[in-house]
């Protein structure tokens, strides 16, 4: 179960995203597939392959520094199709 604190993590590190990338939405946060602990924040993700790029090493410098400050495992992954991701969707992680 995700507690308190990687909520609030999850919602600044999306906040961050969109604030550079408008064009992404939220879909949900799922576990990883290898380890539990480890979870994914599911996102559309940008037309441009570039932009994606882009995001994903500027999503990857704030993941790396909550993984040193916090020992939480967080992992932004931009999705062309969104069909079918589970998880805990926006209502559970913004409300």
């Amino acid at each position: 179960m995700i507690n308190f604190k990687q909520k609030e993590l999850i919602r600044q590190i999306f906040n961050d995203v969109k604030g550079k990338f408008p064009e992404t939405e939220f879909i949900s946060v799922t576990e990883g597939p290898e380890n539990p602990a480890d979870l994914w924040i599911n996102i559309t993700a940008p037309e441009d392959e570039d932009r994606e790029i882009e995001l994903i090493e500027f999503s990857g410098e704030k993941l790396t520094d909550i993984l040193l400050d916090y020992g939480y495992c967080f992992m932004v992954m931009p999705r062309k199709n969104t069909e079918g991701i589970g998880g805990m969707k926006y209502q559970e992680i913004f409300a």
